[in-house]
C-alpha cells in the first residue's frame, strides 16, 4: 500500500470509522481528534453533532461549514431461530449493490463480521436470475447456528451494521477508494478549512461542524444550525460524478478532477444566488477550478441550514464521487484540496459588509 501522508492518514481514519445515522460516536471522536488543534472550543449539540468554533474577529459574521458524520448502512431488526439477522436499511440503498457484500455489526461485545446472504446461481431458475432481489428478502449471515449463539456473539436488535471496505490509494495516486466518502470527505474539508485559518486573519467566527443523521433527513444540520445561528452556511458533501460508462451528460455532467461542484439546485434547496456569485467570483480570481451541477433528487445539509431562524444564505459545495451509497466510492484528491482552498479563501473575505451585501442581493 502507498505510504500515507498526513492528509491521507486523516482520510483513512475518517472513512474507516463506523457510524450510520444515530450511531455517529466513532466518526465524531475521529473528527474531534483532528479538528481540536485548530479550534478555540469543541462542543456537541443535544443530538450529537460536533461543533468546532474558531474566532477570527469577535462579534463578526458566523460562518458554518458542515459535513455530515453519518454513512449509509443497516440496522439489525431481528435475529431468527437459525441465527440469521434481518435488517433495515438506514439511508438510501440500491438492492443490486448489496448482495454478497461484507458488513461489520457493531455490538457491545465488539465487532462481528457478517455477509449479506445470496443464493448461488446454480439453484436459481432462469427467470429468477434476471430479477433483482428485494431488500426485504435479504439477511445477514454471521456464521451463527442459532439465535442464542448470535446473541452470545453480542448481537442485539438495534445494532448497526456498517459496510466493510479498506481505504485504498489507487495506482493513479490522485484516485482514492473508500467506504463512507459520503460524507467523511465533508468532515475532512471542515477540518482542513479550520486548519487553513489557524494562523490567518479572518473577519468572522467560523464553525466547522460534523452533523449527524443527514442521510435520514438532514436532522443534525437543523439542530446544530439552531445552536449556531449562522449568517452564512456551506454544506460540503459528495456529488454525482458523471464520467463513467452509461451516464450521459444530461444525467450528470461533472467529472472527477475538474474542481469542486457548485450546486445550483437540488430537492432540498435552490442555492442562494448572491452567495453563489460571490463564491464563483473568488474561484475565478484565485484560478480555482469548479463545475456547476443541479440534482433533481436528494439534498445536503444546506437544505436544513438555509431555513434556520430568519433564513441563512447557503450553498452546497460538493466533490464529484463515483459509486456513492455503496460499499466503495471513488473521488479525486485534487477536487478535495481545491474545495478546501476555495472555502478558505471565501471565508477570509466574508466580513460584515460583504455578508450584508450577499444577504440582501
Amino acid at each position: 500500500m502507498t505510504k500515507l501522508d498526513e492528509t491521507l492518514q486523516m482520510l483513512k481514519d475518517l472513512t474507516d470509522a463506523k457510524g450510520i445515522p444515530g450511531n455517529e460516536r466513532e466518526p465524531r471522536e475521529v473528527m474531534k481528534n483532528y479538528i481540536s488543534a485548530y479550534a478555540d472550543e469543541v462542543t456537541t449539540d443535544g443530538l450529537g453533532s460536533l461543533i468546532a468554533k474558531k474566532t477570527g474577529k469577535e462579534g463578526g459574521p458566523k460562518i458554518m461549514v458542515a459535513g455530515h458524520l453519518d454513512e449509509v448502512g443497516f440496522m439489525i431488526t431481528q435475529i431468527d431461530d437459525k441465527g440469521f439477522l434481518r435488517f433495515q436499511t438506514v439511508g438510501g440503498w440500491w438492492s443490486q449493490v448489496m448482495l454478497a457484500q461484507r458488513v461489520t455489526i457493531v455490538t457491545n461485545k465488539g465487532d462481528v463480521t457478517g455477509v449479506i446472504g445470496s443464493k448461488p446461481p446454480h439453484i436459481l431458475p432462469p427467470e429468477a436470475r434476471k430479477k433483482p432481489v428485494d431488500i426485504k428478502d435479504m439477511f445477514i449471515d454471521i456464521g451463527a447456528s442459532s439465535r442464542e449463539e448470535a446473541m452470545e456473539f453480542g448481537v442485539r436488535p438495534g445494532d448497526q451494521a456498517v459496510p466493510y471496505f479498506e481505504f485504498t490509494v489507487m495506482n493513479n495516486e490522485k484516485m482514492l477508494l473508500a467506504k463512507a466518502w459520503d460524507n467523511r470527505i465533508g468532515c475532512a474539508i471542515a477540518i482542513d478549512v479550520l486548519k487553513g485559518l489557524k494562523d490567518a486573519d479572518h473577519p468572522n467566527v467560523v464553525y466547522g461542524v460534523g452533523t449527524i443523521q443527514e442521510e435520514v433527513g438532514l436532522r443534525g444540520a437543523r439542530t446544530s444550525a439552531h445552536a449556531i445561528q449562522p449568517d452564512i452556511g456551506f454544506g460540503v458533501d459528495v456529488g454525482i460524478a458523471g464520467d463513467t460508462p452509461g451516464i450521459s451528460d444530461k444525467e450528470a455532467s461533472s467529472k472527477m478532477g475538474e474542481g469542486p461542484q457548485i450546486i445550483l439546485y437540488d430537492a432540498s434547496m435552490v442555492s442562494h444566488k448572491g452567495l453563489r456569485d460571490f463564491v464563483t467570483g473568488v474561484a475565478d480570481e484565485m484560478n480555482i477550478p469548479y463545475q456547476f451541477d443541479a440534482i433533481a433528487g436528494g439534498g445536503t445539509d444546506s437544505g436544513a441550514i438555509h431555513m434556520t431562524a430568519n433564513g441563512v444564505p447557503a450553498l452546497s459545495i460538493t466533490i464529484a464521487t463515483r459509486y456513492i451509497h455503496s460499499h466503495a466510492a471513488m473521488l479525486h484528491r485534487d477536487d478535495y484540496e481545491n474545495a478546501v482552498k476555495l472555502i478558505t479563501e471565501v471565508i477570509k473575505r466574508l466580513d460584515d459588509e460583504t455578508v450584508k451585501a450577499i444577504t440582501f442581493d
